[in-house]
């Protein structure tokens, strides 16, 4: 291979049954909360930077699969996430997220398909797992680059949240993330019941296209494994796509680069912690962070 909406409130959101790693949850003192809170704001930081490996790109078209992949220059049994883009979003606009993650050793992969006006979540669906049948099937790079099938992710924004929620039942998928995640039909809530991997879902405040009540919050309250659910403040649905694109002309929003910068840290410690195996970022996923909290859920 070459290289449904309503009013959202604080009582709306937060985290879900099952949810082990919510911090919401522990009754902590005040003052290991600041110690976690400081521990979470290193790690971010941290994450907030290129990782530690170059990043190549290579084209799934030669393989029959439109779409994008980024990779470290090398590795065996890496990790791997594909990501579905939002409605009239080409990959591209995705491309820094994208490429982040392979600087911190994660094969991230996204479907080019469904990009029209009337897109299928279910079809987009099937092209998220096809892409992951794709990146673990061959091998990938000028080196020989390969990925573990136990060490399968899926992501995405607005329908493409959706829609890898929607293939989120696949057994080899072992976490999902998605930013400001879209209803769909079929109902990615209906979906999500039957989802046992673990689930971040960052949710806008103010979002006018996918209002986090009716779409991330509900996802996220349906969900079958664990999963947490945090309101990204002064943002818009449109902040983690990058560039200038005709669709900003329909839809509210447009590009930010602290959401961004937010978006890349916190899936970053999502996938390498549950992809991985690795502890090291967890107490990023376990404290609120400004701009990112847990929300608490109330029954």
């Amino acid at each position: 291979m070459a290289f449904v909406s309503s009013k959202l409130t604080k009582a709306t959101l937060g985290f879900f049954p099952g949810a082990g790693w919510a911090a919401g949850r522990w009754a902590v003192s005040r003052g290991s909360k600041v110690t976690a809170m400081a521990k979470a704001k290193e790690l971010l930081a941290e994450l907030s930077h290129h990782g530690p490996h170059e990043v190549l790109r290579g084209n799934l078209a030669l393989v029959g699969l439109p779409g994008v992949v980024y990779t470290p220059t090398a590795g065996l049994g890496l990790p791997a996430v594909a990501f579905g883009h939002g409605w009239l979003q080409p990959p591209w606009r995705y491309r820094q997220l994208l490429s982040h993650l392979a600087s911190w050793g994660i094969v991230a992969a996204a479907p080019a398909t469904q990009g029209g006006p009337f897109p299928s979540p279910r079809l987009l669906a099937a092209d998220l797992i096809a892409t992951l049948d794709v990146v673990t099937g061959v091998r990938l790079g000028p080196d020989g680059i390969s990925v573990d099938p136990d060490r399968l992710g899926l992501a995405g924004h607005s329908i493409g949240g959706g829609a890898s929620v929607l293939a989120g039942s696949d057994h080899r998928v072992k976490a999902v993330a998605t930013f400001a995640a879209a209803q769909t039909f079929p109902p990615a809530t209906e979906a999500a019941k039957k989802i046992t991997a673990p689930g971040l879902h960052l949710a806008v405040a103010d979002d006018l296209v996918a209002p986090a009540a009716g779409n991330a919050a509900a996802i996220a309250k349906a969900w079958g494994g664990e999963a947490q659910l945090r309101l990204i403040g002064k943002s818009s649905h449109l902040a983690v796509t990058e560039g200038k694109h005709w669709s900003q002309l329909l839809l509210d929003g447009k590009p930010q680069r602290r959401t961004q910068v937010l978006v890349r840290a916190l899936f970053t410690a999502f996938f390498l912690t549950h992809l991985t195996g690795t502890d090291k970022f967890r107490p990023l996923l376990e404290a609120d962070v400004k701009k990112a909290t847990i929300e608490a859920f109330a029954d």
